[in-house]
């Protein structure tokens, strides 16, 4: 009888506290979203850096995608999109189509390059930041708003990407810091920490075994 609890009592045990719940990931996204979207409006957008209102926004829908994949990163960008062209009154549908690329070019270059480069989340956020802003106007462009190409709307496009670029690294950690507890553990970045740290491969051990 003790033989066949124990297996039991090794089996509950060797559940970890942090597996990836579904349910806990999507409330995560939720309200990581909602709270960076009513900063955002309220406090961000009102307050000027070198004359340009920083956008947290597009960085959020990236670095969501960066963390979870392209399936939740276009959904992410598509409802945050979406808030925002409610929230201001914009032309509805522009900043979600803009935002849902975003989130999925995001999840696929974590999908195919599996990035881990400490400025990794810079490059993001600066493609992420000048993808949303040159968008938006080739999309209006292209719809026929009157929205003049200028060396004004130039300006404010090259400095909102680098006040973006400049806010990405703390967002990054905010972002990562709610989200890393709702996370599946990449495979292959378990595999290769078990190389790094001194666990053998796959192949090792088949020599081994042949020994």
């Amino acid at each position: 009888m003790s033989s066949a609890v124990g297996p039991v009592r090794r089996a509950r045990g060797a559940q970890p506290s942090s597996a990836w719940l579904p349910g806990s990931l999507v409330w995560r996204v939720t309200l990581l979203c909602g709270a960076v979207v009513l900063v955002q409006i309220s406090i961000v957008s009102e307050t000027p850096i070198f004359g340009v209102s920083a956008d947290l926004t597009p960085l959020l829908v990236a670095f969501v995608g960066l963390l979870c994949g392209c399936t939740i990163g276009a959904i992410t960008g598509f409802c945050v999109g979406l808030a925002i062209d409610l929230t201001l009154m914009q032309t509805l549908g522009l900043t979600s189509l803009t935002f849902t690329v975003i989130g999925y070019w995001a999840g696929r270059f974590r999908e195919v390059r599996d990035p881990q480069a400490a400025l990794t989340p810079l490059l993001v956020g600066a493609i992420a930041a000048g993808c949303a802003m040159i968008g938006y106007s080739v999309i209006e462009f292209s719809l026929g708003v009157d929205a003049p190409v200028s060396y004004e709307l130039v300006r404010e496009i090259v400095l909102g990407v680098l006040v973006d670029t400049i806010l990405a690294l703390p967002l990054w950690a905010f972002v990562r810091r709610c989200l890393v507890g709702g996370l599946a553990q990449d495979p292959r970045r378990r595999r290769r920490r078990a190389y790094t740290t001194g666990g053998l491969s796959p192949l090792s051990r088949t020599r081994g075994s042949d020994r």
